[in-house]
């Protein structure tokens, strides 16, 4: 290697360096390298993308300049790497950091090879004159070419200024000699070029200044504002830092932000509206201080909204906690205001500065890193006595991944709250570390000790205190902190908060049922009688139940918020306490009265004829009367609780139909007769036989019903949902065009409704009071004088069709025969429609006219009477014409054909066309102009014969044939001829060519004119046409979305507004598994940086949490997606098998797929070559649920405002060129159409893991790299996580936010903002969302999951939707929420069943949810946020752990709570992909109901409970957790009548009553006990559904639709689904457990294997089901003695269906479950499963022990009255033991309690022969086989010799032996930590066993797999192929 020595400092340096300088020096012989000689010597480029993570954002752009300059300046490209090795050794000099030693000795190796050989390509003299050369090169490039708009030609600038940016950079090190400290101190600022910084969409440094962008006046202005410093302070002291300070600089310098690059009263409004809210409930002055002059007011006004925003942006995690930044910006608001006047300290008499100022990186580590370490950090080091450390909990870690109970840490609710109030001032500013806020461990912990701590803070700067308790004092002090626990309230794992939040309902409830059952055991006749002394004292009763359940619920204030009481205000604890006495005292007192002074009552008679009659009262209702006057403000605000609140109100009231009349009444008399029966034998011993009037028999009658009662609204909820719903949509004109009949028969509307919905109204309309409504009307049909938008409409619906042909929908042919042809015609009112609406128009024209006899006036109106028809034939007649003006071009030719056409023209004139031209000839005519059109179409030369032919044929058959009277034009021509034949000799006269035949005559092949094919190939479509086109299009999928758009387009959408001034907005997508890809079969990731740690999801999409930003429109969104797309790397090499699930997913879209083929060229897949493997893997992941798939459709929106500002912007003249043609053509226009879309659009995925997949060159990051390479305006926003070197060389992890773009093909970063710590701390996906919103812009935010998509034609739309957030009427929205396709239904039956249900709620379920009963919230996404309001308020999600794990609707929840406002709109839709598998849905089930259980814990279900109204209460509840909580009663309301029944059947009760009841003839105790059957309502909850299919589809297709789904077992999936529901919802409240279940959300038409099955539903259905069956048989052993067959169907018939569908239902409807092979497999795995010994590191799914393990860790979690209540639970599978044996012929009649005692001892006997015959098994075995044999055999002959033994002695029989199984079995299910193994195999082996069974029947098989895959065989799919899959390879 050359030597290199240190450089000589210059004469203009003064600074002594010691840095080494790689100049070569020429003083000294080079050394040879291996390369020397070699002339022809091409390096590789050195990898600069796979570097370690320390070293990336300081080298990485110098080793991508020389890679890219290498070719042409290799010495240049050497000196880049070399500085790039530079600043690697001077930032790691010991190559501690991962891969550092590794990256530097491979580029030290490149750097020897390299040397002598660039040396001598060197073309100055030195390394420095080489340098200035290239640099001066670049430079002058960029200064000449500056200002173009050349799309080529501006990325060719951008890649020079970002090489001359590098250049400048090293060139400037080289000169100056900088020392080695200097390259290694972040906090210098560095000298940059002035030419190129990089930019996310305004370039800001002065090279950008002639871009397009820069040039829209609202950016000039924009711009002009925030570099209006004139009059600050400091200007002098910060101008040597940058050269152009602007406010965002300023307050960076001031308060220590972070470096970076960087109407507004209204803004200022939005911004600090949450802000002088918080100062106003606490109090306190806000500290936004405004001069009086306008100019200097406007620069305190960005000042502000600038620092808040820089607060905003650093915030990090503290971002959840809006009022905490509400404090830091209250105190830093101060200091700026102090410092804009040059304020004075009090204290120091000197001017007030921040107290956190200084350096950069000041405020994140004074102000966010301390409070986000209350959070999360390990510990935290107080500036206190020296070596003194106080060691803390994470608050997120004391949560241990959610599972500890949620009272015992605090979580961001908790931690916000605490600035609810003025103790949040005691914290102080500089901020005390030593207050109770930051400590986080309980005070009774002997770790934390007694600490003499200073309140003086880190910082030696002191602002102006605005009070002293917001100051931290000086003094020293010695105290203990104390953990201030929750804050406000408590989430406790318990039922009763169903009971606390929602009060007033169960109030309602329970006083409604009391006082019915009172009402209907007296018998009224007439309702008067309710005014009876007797009936009224008894209704009255009701208000002791009403001081009981005030008791309770003042009870329940106490001992939930008992954990917060350390934060609780004094006046709110007086509060509880005098509830709680108050509820006392009346709980006392009423009673008491109503006990004294029953019957007694005073008398007094009103006057005569009066409907009172005599009117008696007593004490009791005195009392009641007083008790309802101390309660009057209550009973005022039961209905209205938020008056004198905030909270908005509803409009509507829903009138309650009580049905519960019905089921209450008929009990009452078979309930007095239970009483009156008196009986004393019980077959059992009755354990209370002193218990008098049978209440163990009325308890089983009464207890279902009343569960049912609890429960019944839920169905009259859904009926309501139904019928209004319904009728809602009616009158939005839902599903007006349904069919394509129907968009044929209003296509003409279309451009008038398009011209009124989305072209923006001209000027003078803008302003109207009536344009919504008159307007709107006159417009419709004044548009089609306006023909400038039906020129825009034509436009728009041909880039529409161009979208479905991308897409691969539909084909060339339907392209063709859909797209409007552009042409001037258009500017004159004529429209040439589109061939599909003409189709066979123009033959039936030509049949009508054949057989048409009369008038020429009679034919017209029936031809007219169908306007297609009419437009057929003009279009038809009048491009022959045309085309024959351009073909025929000689003289005698052309004067014939103007002649025949004079007399056509001269004949329609007269109406005399029947007569002169026969009819009955235009088939001929219409065959030959047919046959001539193809050929003019095809243009080959050899057939220009042919052509003559035909014309001469044409001719003739006009001339000849079809004129009745001969052509006058023809004798003309003749005579002329035959006069100038005389005139001339006959041998003279040359011979001449026939008509037609000669070279001259016709212009053959016609010129290739784009305008003329297109007109030849539409003339075409319309000669020969057929009845076929009338079905286009047929791809379904582009049918619905063309019939959806046309139905938009009448619904109720606000005006367009121009693009220049519509909202802008982002679109964020949250970080999911990502898309596109690898084609690497069986690919697996672990996400642990994503939204939570997913395993084993395939790598078809990169985990990417996306956001869309139309200027702030921003979605973020897990996406989880298929895997067929990643089947195999080389897919499609020569005669490659295509993947499996490729070939599932191009049989189920055939149709697609062949026109995919078409696309490409290809008629079929063997064609395929390895050009194409691109295509074909984007056409594979678009219909997956993949990130790829997404993008594009985000990006529609892109294409939609570029398009819409060409129709906004361009000239009538430029709008015919077309759009395509302009935006190629004009290269000022396109750069203005991509300013504006970048201005009003964003899209950032947030992919946390793109860095480190990045770094590991992982092949998801060169995905993700093509995605931004092919979408430039697309951004990533990932988690950069690298070790940074400290002291001692110790390193530490530092973790950066960072946006990237794509430049030059590779990912350049835009923006890096160092984080406090790790992001996820909380749940993951809003942590994901919460790291990247800071990257959106605009204001408005749509969040997408990357299981969604979008399409061209609902993109056109979104500026209508935002401006909803303008035009509204009343209240602003500040949610829109969307309208969502489920796309994912036709894979399977169960993704059909599926995708009907998630529409019907995300249609008719929100569309009333949203309006009437206003209770819509987020439910997920496409919604639009309002992003300010959101941004001030806490973000789009809530992300504590666990409680949060539903993130998306705690922003509605959020939203609403804080006078936000939620709308629904169904005028635009997005598309969404479900779950497709069993086992998929039922973990995305469990994940939703786990979800609502947490909800119901939560703050906010508790808030919204108590502050609406009474029926927006009611709505809340029964939309939310109320359907789960129901579900829940509905299986429980079951088991209770099950054990109900089996108590009165093993008791010998029913037999009793029943025989009572025939003795005496009572039917009505006959009837009372034999109809508690459950009446199977399910048909009712699936109402909506059926409506909105019928509204949208027509109500027979929906009936249709809903009888097959019955035939294919859809009833069997939602009754499993209601296991699944009720199963996580009641295990969770107690217990918790709530986790993320990923699924994958893949294609699954593969088989689960048995163990899988057995593993997720054995406790969730398998034991449940088995439970009831149980209780079945029992019953119907012991009721056939006197109950009927038939009676016991009819009650238990649901019973056995429900416990059936939860046994087998996994079975059913899993793929290949009754397939042989796969059988025998399932059993080897399970006998494998069940037998394999857990341990640490053994996963569930290998062994039973580890999976056992994992199913009962909730109870190692739960608290101990959960525990309790499960014992108690238990409990139940005692009684089958208890009532059984009493019912054993070895037990006779005897009732003595010593026979259930000598139960128990043959249970412990069995017990005890199974221990010892294991124990024999561990002892014996092995060394003494014979003796355990013989053991075994001794055992076994003495339990035989017992049992029979005892069947001769006491009688025991066979049916005994059944019994005692019956009776013993679900005793040992009570004991099953003893016999659970044993227990789950005989389960298992019991389902295996019918299983096994069928799978030998073919037929079983081939039904399954039928009714499974009904829609894919009603396609022709070949299943069973695909079903097979591959062998797994053991």
């Amino acid at each position: 290697m050359a030597e290199i020595v240190l450089a000589e400092p210059s004469g203009e340096s003064t600074s002594n360096s010691n840095r080494r300088v790689y100049t070569t020096s020429n003083s000294r012989q080079f050394i040879r390298s291996i390369t020397f000689g070699r002339d022809d010597y091409v390096p590789e480029p050195f990898d600069s993308e796979k570097l370690p993570v320390t070293l990336v954002s300081e080298i990485q752009r110098f080793l991508r300049v020389a890679n890219q300059i290498e070719a042409d300046e290799p010495r240049v490209a050497y000196l880049c790497r070399f500085h790039a090795f530079e600043v690697a050794h001077n930032l790691d000099r010991n190559s501690s950091g991962r891969g550092v030693r590794q990256f530097k000795t491979s580029l030290l190796q490149r750097l020897e090879q390299d040397e002598e050989l660039t040396v001598g390509k060197r073309r100055e003299k030195s390394d420095i004159r080489e340098l200035r050369r290239v640099y001066s090169d670049y430079k002058d490039y960029i200064i000449k070419h500056g200002g173009e708009c050349n799309l080529e030609n501006r990325e060719k600038l951008n890649k020079a200024r970002a090489i001359a940016s590098v250049l400048f950079e090293v060139l400037d090190t080289v000169t100056n000699a900088a020392g080695s400290q200097a390259l290694a101190d972040r906090d210098s600022i560095k000298a940059k070029s002035e030419f190129y910084v990089p930019y996310n969409v305004l370039p800001l440094d002065q090279g950008g200044v002639h871009q397009p962008i820069m040039q829209l006046p609202e950016i000039k202005v924009a711009v002009a504002a925030v570099r209006n410093v004139r009059g600050l302070p400091f200007l002098d002291d910060f101008r040597g830092y940058v050269a152009y300070i602007d406010l965002l600089d300023w307050l960076q310098f001031c308060f220590g932000f972070q470096l970076g690059d960087g109407a507004v009263d209204e803004l200022m409004k939005k911004f600090f509206r949450n802000y002088t809210d918080w100062c106003k409930f606490l109090g306190r002055k806000n500290n936004i201080r405004l001069p009086s002059l306008k100019q200097e007011a406007q620069q305190y006004k960005l000042l502000y909204i600038g620092l808040y925003l820089l607060i905003w942006g650093e915030a990090a995690n503290l971002r959840f906690m809006p009022e905490c930044l509400c404090y830091i910006f209250h105190h830093m608001a101060y200091e700026l205001h102090s410092m804009l006047i040059c304020a004075v300290s009090l204290m120091t008499g000197e001017n007030v500065m921040p107290a956190y100022g200084g350096g950069s990186e000041s405020f994140l580590n004074n102000v966010i890193t301390p409070i986000y370490h209350v959070i999360h950090e390990l510990h935290i080091v107080f500036n206190i006595v020296p070596n003194l450390l106080l060691q803390s909990l994470k608050e997120a870690m004391k949560s241990k991944n959610g599972t500890t109970d949620h009272s015992t840490w605090r979580n961001y609710d908790d931690l916000n709250e605490y600035f609810w109030s003025n103790d949040c001032f005691q914290i102080g500013w500089p901020m005390r570390l030593d207050h109770d806020f930051f400590c986080v461990k309980p005070s009774n912990d002997p770790k934390i000790k007694k600490a003499r701590v200073s309140v003086e803070t880190a910082s030696p700067n002191k602002s102006e205190p605005e009070n002293d308790e917001e100051m931290g004092g000086t003094t020293d002090e010695v105290r203990e902190q104390k953990w201030l626990g929750k804050t406000n309230f408590v989430e406790i794992r318990s039922f009763w908060h169903l009971f606390r939040s929602f009060d007033r309902m169960w109030h309602f409830l329970i006083l409604s049922l009391q006082a019915m059952i009172i009402m209907a055991s007296h018998d009224l006749a007439s309702p008067l009688e309710v005014f009876e002394a007797t009936v009224l004292e008894d209704i009255m009763s009701i208000f002791i139940t009403s001081a009981v359940l005030r008791l309770i619920q003042a009870i329940l204030d106490i001992v939930f918020t008992w954990k917060a009481r350390c934060t609780m205000g004094y006046y709110q604890s007086r509060k509880h306490v005098v509830k709680v006495v108050v509820a006392m005292i009346w709980t006392i007192v009423l009673p008491i009265y109503y006990a004294s002074s029953r019957r007694k009552y005073n008398c007094y008679s009103t006057e005569y004829g009066s409907w009172l009659g005599e009117w008696c009262y007593s004490s009791y209702m005195v009392a009641v009367a007083f008790y309802l006057m101390t309660n009057a403000v209550d009973m005022v605000l039961f209905s209205v609780p938020a008056v004198g609140r905030y909270i908005e109100t509803s409009n509507f009231r829903i009138c309650k139909i009580l049905s519960w009349w019905t089921q209450i009444k008929p009990l009452i008399a078979p309930t007095r007769q239970i009483i009156k029966v008196g009986v004393k034998n019980y077959d059992w011993h009755e354990l209370f036989p002193k218990v008098k009037s049978n209440a163990g028999a009325i308890a089983a009658i009464w207890s279902p019903i009343i569960l049912v009662y609890f429960m019944d609204t839920q169905i009259w909820y859904s009926v309501f949902c139904s019928i209004f719903g319904g009728l809602y949509g009616i009158l939005h004109h839902l599903g007006e065009i349904r069919t394509l009949g129907m968009l044929r028969s209003r296509f003409q509307a279309l451009p008038s409704a398009f011209s009124v919905c989305l072209i923006p109204l001209p000027a003078k309309f803008d302003k109207g009071i009536f344009r919504k409504w008159f307007f709107k009307k006159r417009f419709l049909k004044g548009a089609e004088s306006e023909k400038n938008s039906v020129v825009k409409f034509v436009i728009v619906w041909n880039q529409i069709i161009s979208s479905l042909r991308e897409e691969d929908l539909i084909s060339n042919r339907e392209v063709d025969l859909m797209k409007i042809p552009l042409s001037s015609e258009l500017l004159t009112g004529l429209v040439r429609w589109p061939v599909f609406l003409l189709a066979n128009k123009f033959s039936t024209a030509i049949s009508i006219a054949r057989d048409f006899v009369g008038k020429d006036a009679k034919l017209f109106r029936k031809i007219k009477k169908d306007d297609y028809m009419f437009f057929a034939v003009k279009e038809c007649y009048e491009s022959l014409k045309y085309i024959l003006e351009i073909l025929v071009v000689g003289d005698l030719e052309r004067r014939i054909i103007t002649g025949i056409v004079d007399e056509i023209e001269e004949s329609i004139g007269r109406s005399s066309l029947l007569e002169d031209f026969k009819m009955s000839e235009l088939p001929a005519l219409h065959a030959k102009c047919i046959e001539l059109i193809e050929l003019l179409f095809e243009g080959n030369e050899e057939h220009h014969i042919k052509v003559v032919k035909v014309l001469q044929d044409i001719f003739e058959l006009v001339t000849n044939e079809m004129m009745s009277n001969g052509s006058r034009t023809l004798d003309s021509l003749y005579s002329h001829h035959q006069t100038e034949v005389e005139a001339t000799e006959f041998f003279l006269r040359p011979i001449e060519p026939q008509l037609f035949a000669s070279r001259h005559s016709i212009h053959f092949p016609l010129p290739d004119s784009g305008t003329l094919n297109e007109q030849i190939k539409r003339f075409l479509l319309l000669l020969n046409v057929k009845d076929t086109a009338m079905d286009i299009p047929s791809n379904l999928e582009a049918r619905r979305r063309i019939l959806f758009f046309t139905t938009s387009l009448f619904m109720d959408i606000p005006s367009a507004p121009k693009v220049r001034n519509m909202l802008s907005f982002s679109a964020p997508k949250s970080e999911e598994e990502m898309s596109l890809l690898q084609l690497d079969q069986g690919g697996k990731s672990l996400l642990t940086q994503g939204t939570r740690v997913v395993k084993d999801v395939p790598l078809v999409a990169s985990k990417a949490n996306a956001t869309t930003c139309f200027k702030g429109v921003c979605s973020n969104a897990p996406m989880e997606h298929d895997n067929f797309v990643n089947q195999e790397k080389a897919l499609v090499t020569p005669n490659a098998q295509i993947p499996q699930g490729l070939e599932f997913r191009i049989a189920d879209d055939e149709d697609e797929w062949k026109n995919f083929l078409e696309r490409m060229g290809n008629e079929n897949v063997d064609e395929l070559n390895e050009e194409v493997e691109e295509d074909l893997r984007d056409w594979a992941s678009f219909r997956g649920q993949t990130l790829s798939r997404t993008v594009r459709g985000m990006m529609y929106y892109r294409q939609a405002i570029k398009l819409q500002a060409f129709l906004d912007m361009a000239e009538d003249d430029d709008i015919l060129q077309g759009y395509d043609a302009i935006e190629r053509g004009n290269d000022t226009l396109s750069a203005q159409l991509d300013a504006l879309a970048d201005l009003k659009f964003t899209h950032v995925i947030s992919c946390q893991m793109f860095g480190a997949q990045k770094s590991s060159g992982h092949p998801q990051a060169q995905d993700i790299l093509d995605l931004m390479i092919r979408y430039p305006a697309l951004r990533v926003a990932y988690v950069e996580v690298k070790e940074e070197i400290v002291a001692a060389d110790k390193a530490r992890k530092v973790y950066s936010s960072i946006l990237v773009k794509a430049v030059n093909g590779l990912d350049q970063e835009i923006y890096r903002v160092k984080l406090p710590g790790p992001p996820n701390i909380g749940e993951g996906k809003p942590e994901n969302q919460n790291h990247a919103i800071i990257f959106t812009r605009g204001e408005a935010l749509q969040a997408i999951d990357m299981n969604q998509d979008n399409y061209m034609e609902e993109a056109f739309k979104m500026r209508n939707v935002l401006q909803e957030f303008v035009q509204h009427q009343g209240r602003r929205p500040t949610i829109l929420g969307l309208r969502e396709h489920i796309f994912t239904g036709s894979v399977s039956s169960l993704a059909w069943f599926m995708s009907y249900q998630e529409t019907s709620f995300v249609t008719i379920g929100q569309r009333i949810l949203a309006n009437p009963l206003r209770v819509r919230f987020h439910y997920g996404h496409p919604d639009l946020f309002d992003r300010v309001f959101h941004l001030t308020r806490g973000g789009i999600s809530k992300a504590s752990k666990t409680i949060n794990l539903s993130e998306d609707v705690f922003a509605g929840y959020n939203t609403t709570l804080r006078r936000g406002y939620v709308t629904y709109h169904e005028y635009m839709q997005v598309g969404k992909g479900r779950d497709v598998g069993l086992n998929q849905i039922s973990k995305f089930e469990a994940k939703v109901t786990n979800g609502n259980s947490e909800q119901t814990l939560s703050r906010d279900i508790y808030r919204l409970g108590r502050r609406f109204d009474f029926f927006r209460m009611l709505s809340c509840y029964f939309t939310t957790i109320g359907f789960y909580f129901n579900s829940l009663i509905s299986v429980i309301g079951i088991y209770v009548f099950l054990y109900g029944q089996l108590y009165l059947v093993l008791s010998g009760l029913q037999k009793a009553l029943l025989l009572e009841a025939r003795i005496k003839n009572i039917k009505s105790l006959e009837t009372a006990l034999a109809s508690q059957s459950f009446i199977q309502l399910g048909l009712l909850t699936g109402l909506p559904m059926v409506m909105e299919i019928g509204l949208e589809r027509g109500f027979l297709t929906a009936l249709k639709d809903f009888f097959l789904m019955q035939l294919q077992l859809a009833a069997v999936f939602f009754t499993f689904s209601l296991g699944t529901k009720s199963h996580y919802y009641g295990r969770t409240i107690l217990h918790g457990g709530a986790k993320y279940r990923p699924t994958g959300r893949k294609v699954v038409v593969f088989h689960s294997s048995f163990t899988e099955n057995y593993r997720l539903y054995s406790r969730s259905h398998f034991m449940k089901g088995f439970e009831l069956l149980l209780l079945l048989i029992v019953y119907d052993m012991y009721r056939r003695s006197y109950q009927s067959s038939m009676e016991y169907v009819l009650i238990t018939y649901a019973i056995w269906f429900l416990s059936m569908t939860w046994l087998f239902a996994p079975f059913l409807f899993n793929p290949s479950g009754f397939n042989w092979g796969k059988i025998v497999d399932d059993w080897k795995e399970w006998n494998k499963w069940i037998k394999q010994q857990g341990g640490i590191g053994i996963q569930e799914d290998k062994s039973w022990q580890s999976w056992w393990n994992d199913e009962q860790a909730h109870l190692r979690h739960s608290g101990l009255c959960s525990r309790l209540i499960e014992i108690l639970i238990s409990l139940r599978f005692f009684m089958y033991q208890y009532g059984l044996v009493y019912h054993l012929d070895i037990a006779g009649e005897n009732k003595n309690l010593l026979v259930y005692v000598l139960s128990w001892v043959v249970i412990i006997l069995i017990f005890v022969l199974v221990k010892t015959v294991d124990m024999g098994r561990q002892y014996l075995s092995k060394n003494h086989h014979l003796s355990f044999r013989l053991f075994k055999a001794f055992l076994f002959l003495g339990v035989i010799a017992t049992v029979i033994t005892l069947s001769l002695i006491c009688e025991l029989s066979w049916m005994d032996m059944i019994v005692s199984c019956l009776a013993f079995l679900p005793t040992g299910w009570g004991l099953i930590l003893v016999f659970a193994q044993a227990y789950d195999y005989g389960m298992g082996v019991v389902l295996f066993a019918p299983i096994a069974s069928l799978a030998w029947l073919p037929i079983i098989s081939a039904f399954q797999t039928r009714f499974l895959f009904n829609k894919a065989f009603s396609r022709n799919l070949h299943i069973q192929p695909i079903l097979k899959g591959k062998k797994k390879h053991r």
